[in-house]
């Protein structure tokens, strides 16, 4: 029977993987999800179908379209280049704005790591989880020289460029492709960064998030919330987040500080 169960769980990593939009998706990933839906579903087409809606709901939808990375690293290349900060920061702002989590930061970038974290400089090291194209963000952080950064998504594309990227915004950087959701025993850091990733983990596992922030081997842990959904909507988005938020670390005795922006709301979790 287990043979039997494994045998479908390949078949369908392999089906989802030939969809262009999901073949760079981490197959350890896209197992834990359609290892749930073959449980629900007795045919394997219908598991397809819903581990690929999964997978467009907590990666596919904040993508616009397919990444250019090839030309991103060579506008990243030219911009380090000229040796020009503003260049690169140009660059940097340039290609966040091809994924919905990193544009809505943008207007507010530099005083969202300013008020955030600028109290911790100069921070020598960092986790970053679920991390989408936020290392780009590296040029408004408040680090040390050579910090070290680690990054953890579930593109192997995504992260393949972070990797060529992390030399030319001036960190000792290392990306990995991982089922985030499953990711134990990270790294000791300085910061940790969980930024709008919990409400989209907890849609595959609702432990997700305090699972995570107990993993967290971090100094500060620097986590936030959308302030409104893709489509715009902001009606009690922030207040409920903020709630589930405060019940989730109730009782761990941490300090938590809170930062309220346009289209997003933080805390910054001192331990």
């Amino acid at each position: 029977m287990k043979d039997k169960q494994g045998d479908q769980l390949a078949l369908l990593v392999e089906a989802v993987r030939k969809s262009p939009k999901y073949r760079n998706v981490s197959a350890d990933f896209i197992g834990t999800l359609g290892a749930k839906e073959l449980i629900k579903r007795t045919r394997l087409k219908e598991a397809v179908k819903a581990t690929k809606n999964k997978l467009h709901q907590v990666g596919g939808a904040f993508i616009d379209h397919r990444p250019d990375f090839e030309r991103w690293l060579d506008r990243l290349k030219q911009a380090a280049s000229t040796a020009d900060p503003q260049e690169t920061r140009a660059a940097c702002a340039e290609i966040m704005s091809h994924h919905a989590s990193t544009r809505e930061r943008l207007p507010v970038i530099e005083r969202f790591y300013s008020e955030t974290l600028g109290h911790l400089s100069p921070i020598g090291s960092v986790i970053d989880v679920a991390c989408g194209l936020n290392p780009l963000s590296i040029p408004w952080m408040p680090l040390a020289r050579h910090a070290v950064y680690r990054a953890y998504d579930i593109y192997e594309d995504m992260v393949d460029f972070l990797n060529g990227s992390f030399d030319l915004l001036g960190v000792r950087g290392l990306a990995e492709a991982c089922d985030v959701t499953r990711a134990s025993g990270f790294e000791r850091a300085d910061l940790a960064l969980l930024l709008k990733a919990i409400p989209c983990l907890e849609q595959l596992d609702k432990t997700a998030g305090p699972r995570l922030l107990d993993s967290l081997d971090a100094s500060h842990i620097l986590v936030s919330f959308p302030a409104r959904s893709l489509c715009g909507r902001s009606k009690g988005m922030a207040a409920a987040y903020e709630t589930g938020f405060r019940r989730m670390i109730e009782g761990r005795g941490w300090s938590v500080a809170r930062f309220e922006f346009d289209t997003e709301l933080a805390f910054l979790i001192s331990r």
